[in-house]
């Protein structure tokens, strides 16, 4: 076979590669969040429910606007870029790997599918009566009464998420970890909000209490 035959044999063959490969990859949408889904879960778990090892929250039944905003931050250096946040650096990388427009909110929109589950607790529980009253002169504007959240003012439900994670980005926040880049409005209010938490058993205070919010 002469080169020429060659050269068109191996074209026509790559080019019905990349023809399969686009056949395999839906447009955005719940079939590609599924697909996208696959780079998230071995750190989140294939049900979302995260895993403390890995210190990868539970995002199973997060509101899409709000998993949508996260991958965004990530992805712009909002969020992650701190040396120290070793999680959040981790995360960096996979949220530029979602470059395919509309896989950002593909991802986010499947992610939302998923079953949120009341998860079990870590830690040591604080005095839920002085997290209570931490609760309604911090928390509550923005993750209001049940502590199902409130979108307008970007604030997440807590109703399914991790004792161990919630204490773990108080205290990022708390540092200038998270929430201290210039342009993360949102996070800066919460960055606030948690330095009125003086110490570790205030933290554990209001945290014992959303505990009391999961049902």
């Amino acid at each position: 076979m002469s080169r020429k035959a060659l050269f068109l044999l191996f074209a026509a063959t790559y080019a019905a590669l990349l023809l399969a490969g686009c056949a395999r990859t839906p447009g955005p949408g719940l079939a590609r969040g599924e697909q996208v889904f696959d780079t998230c879960f071995p750190c989140h778990g294939r049900d979302g429910l995260g895993n403390q090892t890995l210190g990868a929250p539970a995002i199973a039944g997060l509101p899409r606007w709000y998993i949508e905003r996260q991958l965004n931050n990530f992805k712009s250096a909002m969020r992650g870029a701190d040396p120290h946040d070793m999680e959040g650096s981790r995360m960096r990388p996979m949220a530029r790997s979602l470059y395919r427009p509309g896989d950002i909110a593909s991802v986010a929109e499947y992610v939302s599918t998923l079953p949120g589950r009341v998860p079990s607790a870590t830690m040591v529980m604080g005095d839920t009566a002085a997290g209570r009253m931490r609760y309604q002169t911090i928390c509550v504007t923005c993750h209001q009464d049940d502590g199902n959240g409130n979108e307008a003012l970007g604030a997440p439900p807590l109703t399914h998420q991790h004792d161990w994670y919630m204490m773990s980005q108080i205290a990022k926040f708390k540092s200038g970890m998270r929430g201290a880049h210039p342009d993360d409005v949102m996070g800066a209010q919460m960055a606030a909000m948690a330095n009125t938490l003086e110490d570790s058993t205030a933290m554990h205070d209001v945290i014992a209490f959303i505990r009391t919010l999961q049902k």
